[in-house]
């Protein structure tokens, strides 16, 4: 009984369809950040611009923009650090990132065998 088990594995593995890699679909997107609400002191306002939650949360942000689907592959450049004063107080200023390039991917429509409408 195992001795026939093991040929009908054997069969099974030889007659299977081979398993195909998916295939991604990739976007390289160049955005800015959103400045922060509150007024900071000039260098704690660049340190709270180029924080890794910051860049993370926006990047995620940039990539689901382009619909459903679409994912964080990598985070290329972080661009540059623009800051503008505050009208309200003086001394303390607004800070955010300009020119952030993110790579983006989603999975290519029908490379996953998974066609609408057919059977």
């Amino acid at each position: 009984m195992k001795f026939k088990f093991s040929y009908l594995l054997i069969t099974l593995s030889i007659f299977s369809a081979p398993t195909f890699a998916t295939e991604y679909i990739y976007r390289d997107l160049q955005a800015n950040t959103l400045p922060s609400p509150t007024c900071l002191a000039p260098k704690a306002a660049e340190a709270d611009a180029a924080k890794p939650f910051n860049l993370n949360k926006y990047s995620k942000r940039f990539c689901q923009s382009q619909g459903y689907g679409w994912h964080v592959e990598e985070l290329k450049s972080t661009g540059k650090t623009v800051c503008t004063d505050c009208s309200a107080d003086k001394g303390k200023q607004q800070c955010h990132l300009t020119d952030v390039v993110v790579t983006c991917k989603r999975i290519k429509p029908g490379s996953v065998g998974m066609l609408p409408g057919k059977g």
